[in-house]
């Protein structure tokens, strides 16, 4: 016998059923309807059902003496993650077996606190995962075999995420980014040297694109050699929008680095649009053909049409134009500084080489980009800056202004409406910023294989798609998400034990700041828990390894 439960909105549904064989096949009939029983009831009942012949006896006087109640574990974070989760669509496209359930809950571990492995199998040993998620026992190297699964089976995955997200199978406009993370070790299969992002030379690197839709829900992420180009990152994710995420007229949105000719080219190929950014250069270029013209460049967005259905939206932007005003005011006070402190070592030190300082400062100046509208002089041991105004005037005429290129038609999308897409990019820039250093921390990595490397970079973006939920649902909670999720890992269990058994564990009411949080959160907490006894524990024994290593250091 089994309790057969479905939810249909807020109705629910519980019925006992029976299943039997005739002629060789499984059938089930209904023996009662148990939709009027509680919550709780309906898991005192599933338990019975599920221990069989293995329940207690009824408790005696002498054995009710036996019961006490201790903290039990916590209960608040892992019930509102699972409940996102399920509310997601991610615990059904993971399905319910056991390696489905273990990459949820590593999912669920890099949002309640970061770490290895190793430190997710001990977080379950302090968070009342296996009991919510119904897990059964588990080590660090199951954990490690499931990065593989998840690599595995991350296009269908993505794909029942990108039908529960867009019911209808569709999205218009699709945001992609790419960025970089550096490894501490050297033996990662995907490691290689290339443009470090983090500022950190003698490192090698990923290389990580990430792809969302209009919402910066991300789709899909995708890890690269370190010594990958961005643009060459883009043909990849053209393929997988028209195989996995295709339907309708799609646009595709990236930065000025991302979608050059080439990637434009292929886009057109696959029959999509696309909205990106123009250098520098190319506006120069663009403007000594007389396409453009400097006045066009104003606060209030102008548009260009050009050639072959070719869009350009111009702008300039005040607040940045004042920021490189004030940044290039603040590089030549640093270089008129160095003159004269170059001009009193001079002074104090008769003997020392004009050449030298000169060359000092000339390299200060290049570095700084100021070469093309300052230069130093020698006049009689002392350096002098000279500023030519009009090549100063020349290198600031730009200050602020962009252009944005499209080839969607006018019909199909304002110039606002494409000024607005390419400052969506803004959220793909969030979703790293909170994947790669703050919140879901996706370095260090601990895993070297390509395929752990993919599935570990798959854990942390389906992390990131819960906490782009749960910023929704507590926008105004004056609270971080990392300060949110601690608030409810302090609600714990609290256990019921007979005879130093724990039977059940009590959700006691929660503190009023926590309670806001599951309100908002839409989670009904159960008034129980029933315990399955289940407990995880590594096979590394770190204890035994430190007084290993203390003895020996003795």
């Amino acid at each position: 016998m089994y309790i057969d439960s479905c939810k249909t909105g807020k109705y629910k549904r519980h019925l006992l059923r029976e299943s039997y064989r005739q002629a060789g096949r499984v059938k089930h009939r209904t023996v009662g309807n148990l939709s009027n029983c509680t919550d709780q009831q309906i898991q005192a009942l599933k338990w019975a059902l599920r221990t069989k012949g293995a329940l207690p006896p009824e408790p005696s006087s002498a054995q009710f003496q036996a019961v006490s109640l201790k903290q039990g574990l916590s209960i608040g974070a892992v019930s509102v993650l699972h409940r996102v989760s399920q509310e997601l669509g991610l615990e059904a496209a993971l399905g319910a077996s056991q390696a489905g359930k273990l990459a949820l809950w590593q999912i669920l571990a890099r949002l309640i606190a970061q770490g290895s492995r190793l430190s997710a199998v001990r977080l379950a040993g302090s968070h009342a995962a296996c009991d919510v998620l119904a897990l059964e026992p588990f080590c660090e190297d199951e954990l490690y075999d499931n990065l593989d699964w998840l690599c595995e089976n991350q296009p269908q995955l993505e794909r029942s995420l990108f039908l529960a997200a867009h019911p209808d199978g569709k999205c218009d406009l699709f945001l992609y980014d790419v960025t970089s993370t550096y490894l501490e070790g050297l033996q990662n299969e995907l490691a290689a040297f290339g443009y470090n992002r983090d500022g950190k030379k003698g490192k090698l690197q990923l290389v990580i694109g990430l792809l969302c839709d209009a919402e910066g829900r991300p789709l899909t992420i995708e890890v690269f050699k370190g010594n990958t180009q961005d643009p060459k990152t883009v043909l990849p994710q053209i393929r997988k929008v028209a195989e996995r995420f295709g339907g309708g007229a799609i646009t595709f949105v990236g930065d000025r680095g991302m979608l050059k000719s080439k990637q434009i080219e292929d886009l057109s190929e696959s029959g999509f649009h696309y909205i990106t950014a123009i250098t520098k250069a190319q506006i120069e270029s663009l403007l000594k053909t007389g396409v453009f013209t400097l006045e066009l460049f104003d606060e209030d967005l102008a548009e260009v049409y050009a050639n072959e259905g070719v869009r350009y939206v111009l702008r300039r932007n005040p607040v940045r134009a004042k920021e490189m005003r004030d940044t290039r005011k603040a590089k030549l006070a640093a270089v008129k500084a160095q003159v004269e402190k170059k001009n009193d070592y001079l002074k104090a030190h008769p003997k020392a080489k004009v050449g030298v300082a000169l060359r000092r400062v000339e390299e200060r100046a290049k570095k700084l980009h100021l070469k093309d509208w300052v230069r130093v002089e020698e006049k009689q041991r002392r350096l002098e800056l000279i500023v030519d105004p009009d090549a100063e005037e020349e290198a600031a005429r730009l200050d602020g202004c962009y252009a944005l290129k499209t080839d969607l038609p006018a019909k199909a999308a304002t110039l606002t409406t494409v000024h607005q897409r390419y400052k969506d990019l803004s959220l793909v820039e969030w979703a790293f910023r909170t994947s790669k250093v703050s919140l879901l921390e996706l370095r260090p990595v601990y895993v070297r294989l390509e395929s752990r490397t993919r599935g570990h970079a798959v854990v942390v973006m389906l992390a990131y798609l819960i906490a782009h939920r749960l910023r929704e649902l507590w926008q105004t909670v004056e609270l971080t998400l990392e300060e949110a999720l601690e608030e409810l890992s302090t609600l714990c269990l609290m256990d019921w034990r007979i005879d130093g058994k724990t039977m059940l564990g009590q959700v006691p009411e929660p503190r009023t700041l926590v309670k806001t949080l599951v309100d908002l959160a839409h989670v009904e907490l159960p008034k129980m828990v029933v315990s399955r006894g289940i407990t995880v524990s590594t096979r590394k024994k770190l204890v035994s390894e430190r007084l290993t290593r203390s003895n020996t250091t003795r």
